[in-house]
């Protein structure tokens, strides 16, 4: 069975950077680095800031979990982290290559086989077409369904193909936003194991509501209530805190 990522040159994140962003190379901070960071939303009843200054760094290993209730502002983090969401105020130094949001599903053409997005996406990001679906195909275990075009799939077959894709990428900080797992507890187990176990080196930034999972694999906290943050090293304090929101 398949268990390393498709090796591939080191390279920025695939979402362009928005105003006020800086992207990795070789001879520069090796980090991701938020800094000041605020969302507004414009509503019909005015303008929702969502985001009041977030600051956070996250160095090659680390993994810091968001933590907050629903509103908090985690998802919106995500997005704007991964480059789908424009930040209104504040800067992003990306030094990490960071992937798209762990199994999500959005991005595919549904009109496309599920090899035919694969074979896109390894185009997209300069990795070996053959290797890249042969990791997908072992991993998701559907089979011929790749063969199918993806509005065939259902959201559970969707989310392996974008979990699958997202570890056959030799990416350096993996972007997880609520999902952690997918499919059933056996698939899920092996999900865990393919994070959490097989690249325990690679730095993470986990939008995630259980604290077992920060405890056990999380190297930092930020706590996040209406939209204002703090970071916490200690991670018992953070899931502590978090708890009495």
């Amino acid at each position: 069975m398949m268990s390393t990522a498709i090796k591939r040159p080191t390279a920025v994140s695939p979402a362009d950077a928005a105003p006020g962003e800086t992207q990795g190379t070789q001879n520069i901070d090796r980090r991701i680095v938020v800094d000041n960071i605020t969302k507004d939303f414009h509503t019909e009843i005015g303008v929702r800031r969502v985001l009041h200054g977030i600051s956070f760094s996250v160095a090659p290993g680390d993994r810091i979990a968001l933590l907050g209730r629903n509103g908090a502002g985690k998802s919106t983090l995500i997005q704007i982290l991964s480059g789908r969401l424009q930040a209104t105020g504040g800067s992003i130094h990306r030094g990490l290559n960071m992937s798209w949001p762990l199994a999500l599903g959005g991005g595919f053409d549904g009109e496309l086989t599920g090899y035919d997005n694969v074979r896109f996406i390894s185009k997209l990001y300069g990795v070996p077409v053959k290797e890249t679906f042969e990791f997908v195909e072992d991993f998701t275990e559907i089979g011929r369904q790749l063969l199918m075009p993806m509005r065939l799939y259902s959201n559970g077959m969707r989310m392996r193909v974008a979990f699958a894709l997202s570890l056959a990428i030799d990416f350096e900080c993996f972007l997880i936003d609520e999902v952690l797992l997918v499919g059933d507890l056996r698939f899920q187990e092996k999900c865990k194991r393919a994070i959490f176990d097989s690249r325990s080196d690679r730095s993470m930034i986990l939008a995630i509501h259980g604290p077992e999972v920060v405890r056990e694999h999380c190297t930092s906290a930020l706590v996040l209530k209406n939209g204002y943050g703090r970071v916490f090293d200690d991670v018992n304090l953070a899931c502590d805190i978090y708890s009495a929101l």
